[in-house]
C-alpha cells in the first residue's frame, strides 16, 4: 500500500513541483534588461518611429550587396516567426543614396522567403544621423566606413535599447546563425511576452 501511495505521488505532486518550480523562474526573468534608456527617437529624422514599436534595429551601410546573407539569416529565424504580432518591426537604417539597393534587396528578400515584408522598413538619413543615433546606443561598437555593422539591436515600444546584460553583450550578430538562433529568438520571445502580460493587466484593470 505504501508503495502505490509513493507511486501515485510520484506521478502527481511531483510534476506539479517541477511546474511551480520554473514558473517561479520565468516570473523572476520575465523581463529583458534595459541596457540604454531612451536612445535617440529616430522619428525625429524619418516618418518611422520607436516609440509603441517592438523594433529589431539594423545598419547595413552602403554596400547592400555585402548583407544579403545577414539579411536572409535575420529574416528567417526573426522576421519571418514574429512579424505577425502587433507593433512588431524592423528598420534598416541606410546612409541616403541606397534607396534602389534596399528595394531590390527587400524584393529579393520577399522573392526569396515568400514572406509579406510590410514590416520591414528602411530608414534613409545623412552620415551624421546615422552615426548619431547608433552612438546613442551607448555601447563599444562603432559603424564602419560603409556606415554598417553586422549586430542587430532590440529598441522597446518607449525607446529603450535592451539586450542581456552580460560583460560581452553587444547587441546581436546577425553574420552568427547560432547567436540569432540561440540568443535573439528568446530574447525577442521575452519582450513580447513581457508586452503582452502588461497589456492582459491593464485590460483587467479596466474592467468593471
Amino acid at each position: 500500500v505504501m508503495k502505490k501511495y509513493i507511486v501515485l505521488a510520484i506521478l502527481f505532486v511531483f510534476p506539479r513541483v517541477v511546474y511551480l518550480f520554473f514558473a517561479s523562474g520565468v516570473n523572476r526573468f520575465a523581463k529583458l534588461p534595459v541596457l540604454t534608456q531612451n536612445i535617440e527617437e529616430i522619428g525625429e529624422y524619418s516618418d518611422a518611429q520607436f516609440k509603441d514599436r517592438i523594433t529589431v534595429l539594423g545598419f547595413f551601410g552602403n554596400v547592400l550587396q555585402d548583407k544579403k546573407a545577414l539579411a536572409l539569416n535575420l529574416n528567417q529565424k526573426i522576421y519571418k516567426r514574429f512579424y505577425r504580432f502587433t507593433d512588431f518591426q524592423f528598420l534598416i537604417a541606410l546612409p541616403q543614396g541606397t534607396e534602389t539597393q534596399a528595394e531590390n534587396l527587400k524584393n529579393e528578400l520577399e522573392g526569396t522567403t515568400g514572406t509579406d515584408m510590410s514590416r520591414w522598413n528602411f530608414v534613409f538619413l545623412p552620415p551624421d544621423d546615422l552615426q548619431f543615433i547608433f552612438r546613442s546606443l551607448n555601447l563599444p561598437l562603432s559603424l564602419d566606413t560603409n556606415l554598417a555593422n553586422p549586430f542587430v539591436f532590440i529598441v522597446d515600444r518607449n525607446g529603450n535599447l535592451r539586450g542581456r546584460d552580460d560583460d560581452d553583450f553587444f547587441g546581436y550578430d546577425a553574420r552568427s546563425v547560432a547567436d540569432i538562433n540561440n540568443n535573439m529568438v528568446d530574447d525577442v520571445k521575452v519582450i513580447l511576452a513581457e508586452y503582452r502580460l502588461a497589456l492582459k493587466k491593464y485590460n483587467q484593470a479596466r474592467k468593471p
